[in-house]
């Protein structure tokens, strides 16, 4: 792994780091309490808590909160992957969710398409390439308990 990766990943994994980088352009995640508990190569885990700030008025975490939390396990792992290389631009092109049980408690979303996503990115040779990758997110209970399935399509394009 590029040592630009390692360094991103250092980053988003220190809560004052993160929330810092947070507050200037995903401040509703600051607000929401998401945390970033694990990102490697090949996998993105993201918390969300149950409480007064992502409840929603039937008593379980907001539809958004959730989304949230579940496009920045995408994002963060795409991030990572793309630091170090030459300039790319990323946008979400898609995003579906389903949603299986109230989630009443802390929500883990999980991410493990990190091989998939750098042979997409490797395969970005020359500049103007482009590419999408439709990466899935799981969100669990505390119990292990599936709540929501995210479906988030990224699009990408080499600049340079």
């Amino acid at each position: 792994m590029r040592k630009e990766s390692l360094a991103y990943a250092k980053n988003v994994l220190s809560p004052l780091k993160f929330s810092l980088g947070m507050l200037s352009r995903l401040p509703s995640v600051v607000f929401w309490g998401v945390r970033v508990q694990e990102l490697d190569g090949h996998t993105c885990k993201v918390t969300i808590p149950y409480g007064w700030r992502t409840q929603n008025p039937f008593r379980s975490i907001y539809f958004a909160a959730l989304g949230g939390a579940a496009e920045l396990s995408t994002g963060a792992l795409c991030q990572m992957h793309l630091a170090g290389r030459p300039a790319h631009s990323m946008l979400v092109t898609e995003f579906r969710m389903e949603y299986t049980k109230k989630a009443v408690g802390m929500v883990t979303f999980s991410c493990r398409q990190g091989e998939e996503l750098e042979r997409l990115l490797d395969g970005l040779s020359v500049a103007g390439s482009t590419g999408t990758l439709t990466m899935e997110s799981a969100g669990t209970d505390q119990a292990g308990e599936t709540v929501a399935r995210a479906f988030i399509t990224w699009s990408f394009r080499r600049k340079g």
